[in-house]
């Protein structure tokens, strides 16, 4: 399966390391070799720059990798690193121990190197045929190679994010420094995979498993809602449907719509990110028909993007497009979240990270000049009071286009308050006197810039710290006829993604709709040679 091999190999540090008995304690070392490296465990056993040169020529293809192999060797003088004088270490046997676990899991093995795989297989099976010490040093190359084909897999995928309009600065690593850091007992850095990664790897492997077992059956689509009480056929193919993902005893079998069904949509209109009444629509089921193969698919592109988030601070915001949500994070735990409206379709929200510093409350809004020229030129040909109905004025030219800001004030575009985490994309949070928008479920109404659905929670939360901001003292700022600019003490990081899958904490697997488009865009890279 597609999904499958693309993610199988970068669970490898998920569990834990195991040791090995000598599988072939006939074999001799060879010349003694320095130990200046303390990474390095201590043997005599070192490799034959003939061999190590043979082997990159016939072996190892990618450029990057081959001087990595050359320097790591060179850095050690040549001693040998998986293994010693009694066979394979604890740290080979656990490097691979550790992908045929995971390969076992997803019931995949396609990533694997075949000549590795049988050196392995002979290595530790002490039935079979040992090892020949003339192959040690063949295998310890391939483990070496092939623990930077991994790391490869891990954090340089084939897309580029900026290919994909993702903006977002990705955290560099040292594969030499990664290796000699499992080499030496220690476990390689993987903050750039975080929290948000894992879990979703996790219910990917659920779904896998699932597809193996033939997937779910589809459900006929109803015209009338089902609710908590009523007796419907349907219900027993729902019910089946949601005890095949976990999301529903086992035991709840039958037509009727039991209270635990009804716990059961509301958790699963909660994963879609619809109005959560508890009754079972056409739509709900349409969701639930989606195939299992189109959700792995969806997971996998998502993993993606998760492997280009940087390393997470203690406090930080997560504006998520396609969720029309915004997320606040202090010390690495949810404060809350809130909804807000983003972009439409034609003025997308660029995904980006930038800090936030200031808050400006009774906001003037300048106007870009792109709406100048396309909508208000217009306007105030057909009607002269329209500049003062909207409490507007121009306050000079630019090209003969005229500079046209909004007054502070209730009906202000960017409402009593907005936040600047100052960008090249002019993009900013800021409250909104449409507060009606709020209430849809799909929120792309905006032109790029993002709404927020209870500025003055994030306003009290940002200025928690200063003594001098209550949040009387708040909401009185956002009421006065006059802009106030305050800076924070402490810049706080904010991402803007893009996840159209992922699963929160309490375990509940999410999905929302591709709005912009990127999933496909994705998708078109990854698959191509399917």
């Amino acid at each position: 399966m597609k999904q499958v091999s693309l993610i199988v190999t970068i669970l490898f540090f998920l569990v834990g390391c195991s040791s090995v008995t000598n599988p072939n304690p006939h074999v001799s070392p060879t010349p003694y070799s320095d130990t200046s490296n303390p990474a390095a465990r201590y043997t005599s056993l070192t490799i034959d720059t003939t061999t190590l040169s043979r082997f990159i020529k016939n072996e190892v293809h990618d450029p990057n990798d081959a001087r990595r192999i050359r320097a790591f060797y060179a850095g050690r003088n040549f001693q040998f690193a998986w293994f010693d004088e009694q066979g394979l270490t604890e740290q080979g046997e656990a490097y691979w121990n550790l992908h045929q676990m995971l390969a076992a899991k997803l019931g995949d093995t396609s990533t694997f190197e075949r000549e590795l795989a049988r050196d392995m297989a002979t290595l530790t099976d002490n039935e079979g045929s040992p090892l020949s010490r003339y192959e040690w040093p063949k295998t310890e190359l391939r483990l070496t190679s092939g623990f930077f084909r991994y790391l490869n897999r891990l954090f340089d995928t084939k897309i580029r994010p900026e290919d994909m309009q993702w903006y977002i600065p990705r955290r560099k690593i040292n594969p030499r420094a990664m290796l000699d850091s499992f080499l030496a007992g220690g476990r390689p850095e993987l903050k750039p995979l975080n929290r948000f990664y894992y879990r979703l790897l996790d219910k990917m492997a659920q779904y896998i498993a699932i597809a193996k077992k033939g997937g779910w059956p589809s459900i006929p689509h109803t015209r009338k809602a089902l609710s908590p009480g009523s007796t419907d056929p349907i219900i027993t193919l729902i019910k089946r449907r949601l005890q095949i993902t976990g999301d529903l005893d086992p035991a709840d079998t039958g037509p009727l719509f039991s209270d635990s069904l009804h716990t059961a949509v509301i958790r699963m209109q909660r994963s879609f990110g619809l109005k959560e009444t508890g009754n079972i629509d056409d739509r709900l089921i349409r969701l639930l028909n989606v195939p299992v193969e189109q959700r792995i698919e969806t997971m996998d592109i998502n993993l993606y993007r998760t492997r280009w988030l940087p390393e997470e601070s203690p406090d930080f915001l997560v504006a998520n497009i396609p969720e029309f949500r915004l997320h606040v994070f202090e010390n690495n735990k949810l404060a809350f979240s809130m909804r807000v409206v983003v972009g439409k379709t034609a003025h997308r929200t660029v995904i980006f990270s930038d800090s936030l510093k200031y808050i400006v409350f009774s906001p003037y809004w300048n106007v870009p000049p792109s709406i100048v020229r396309n909508e208000m030129l217009p306007a105030m040909k057909k009607d002269r009071s329209y500049l003062a109905r909207h409490n507007l004025e121009i306050t000079g030219y630019n090209n003969g286009l005229p500079v046209i800001r909004q007054k502070p004030g209730k009906d202000n575009s960017l409402g009593r308050v907005k936040f600047l985490f100052p960008n090249r994309y002019n993009i900013y949070f800021h409250d909104t006197p449409a507060k009606s928008l709020f209430e849809k479920e799909t929120r792309a109404f905006s032109h790029g810039c993002v709404r927020l659905g209870d500025p003055v929670k994030l306003a009290v939360w940002l200025l928690r710290d200063d003594r001098s901001f209550t949040r009387e003292k708040i909401l009185a700022a956002m009421a006065q006829p006059k802009e106030k600019w305050v800076r924070l003490n402490h810049p706080i990081p904010v991402f803007i993604v893009y996840f159209t899958a992922w699963v929160t904490s309490d375990g509940l697997l999410n999905f929302r709709d591709d709005i912009y488009g990127h999933d496909k865009r994705m998708a078109r890279h990854l698959y191509a040679d399917k």
